[in-house]
């Protein structure tokens, strides 16, 4: 099974990092970050966990047509780089390849299957956690659940990807609650995000501060409020839940601190953004999202 990933952040480090200790030929990184793609191809991917340091050959480039056809396209970018990767992920297919979204926010999917078509487009989520330490080196934050949420015609042609994911230490499964996943994820990053990136604190701060808990419930609780009216189903509470995934991955700096810290456009646009649009339109109040979607204006972090 020939896997390509397109988005070399640190997700899509951690994962390819992963995946390529079976068989390092049949995955591909595919991204546009010079200084990190020079230091994979000089020296090895590292990848830190617990303390410990492996270093594992992992093929990585910035040209698309280096790689070839692929079996699966992983799409680790930004929110605001879908339509690129999209574009990107046309490359990399074949008849039957299949492209999977693991991205934040929301409407990802959509975007991928304008382009490429609605039956190749796969909706998955991830719970792992990864921080991008230098060019070259990430570290695995986070253990956690991928879902992929197939229809019954994919569902056959990822039972090999999913026993690819469980082989290389990254626990999957098959689901079919797709807008479950989704707003579950964003309810998540939502109280998570957003805070930790105008804090300055790793995940594990939120839950050890009890101010910073109780902006996280108000984030979350807005967010799942949204999600009712709209007609999806949270299990169990979301406040707990996002909670105890802060504190699972209490070392991570999330995704968009990463961003922050390295001057980069965040996703908070299409997170606590897509909570207030989604609010707006249902008439459901969203005052502490639309703040902290209106503060990351205000800071010029290029939402």
């Amino acid at each position: 099974m020939n896997i390509g990933i397109v988005g070399i952040g640190a997700l899509g480090s951690l994962i390819g990092f992963q995946l390529s200790g079976a068989d390092a030929d049949q995955v591909w990184m595919l991204g546009s970050w010079p200084d990190h793609i020079a230091a994979i191809q000089r020296h090895g991917l590292a990848c830190e966990h617990n303390g410990n340091v492996a270093i594992r050959r992992v093929n990585i480039t910035d040209t698309p047509a280096q790689i070839g056809a692929c079996d699966i396209v992983l799409i680790l970018v930004k929110a605001n780089q879908t339509l690129r990767a999209a574009e990107q992920a046309r490359t990399l297919c074949h008849s039957t390849t299949l492209v999977i979204t693991l991205q934040n926010g929301v409407g990802n999917r959509e975007i991928l299957a304008t382009t490429l078509g609605d039956e190749r487009v796969v909706q998955g989520v991830t719970r792992l956690g990864a921080t991008m330490l230098a060019p070259g080196r990430v570290r695995f934050a986070g253990i956690g659940p991928t879902f992929f949420a197939a229809t019954d015609g994919q569902r056959t042609r990822l039972e090999d990807l999913i026993k690819r994911f469980q082989a290389a230490g990254l626990p999957s499964e098959p689901r079919t609650d797709v807008e479950q996943l989704v707003w579950s994820k964003l309810v998540v990053n939502a109280g998570i995000n957003a805070l930790t990136a105008v804090l300055r604190i790793p995940n594990g701060e939120l839950v050890a501060r009890p101010p910073a808990r109780e902006l996280v419930a108000a984030l979350v609780r807005e967010a799942a409020a949204v999600a009712a009216a709209r007609g999806t189903s949270l299990s169990g509470d979301p406040v707990e839940q996002t909670l105890a995934v802060a504190e699972a991955t209490a070392t991570n700096y999330s995704s968009t601190l990463q961003d922050v810290l390295r001057g980069q456009p965040t996703e908070i646009s299409a997170i606590n953004g897509a909570i207030v649009r989604e609010g707006a339109r249902l008439g459901i109040p969203t005052p502490c999202n639309r703040f902290i979607n209106d503060l990351f204006g205000a800071l010029d972090y290029r939402r």
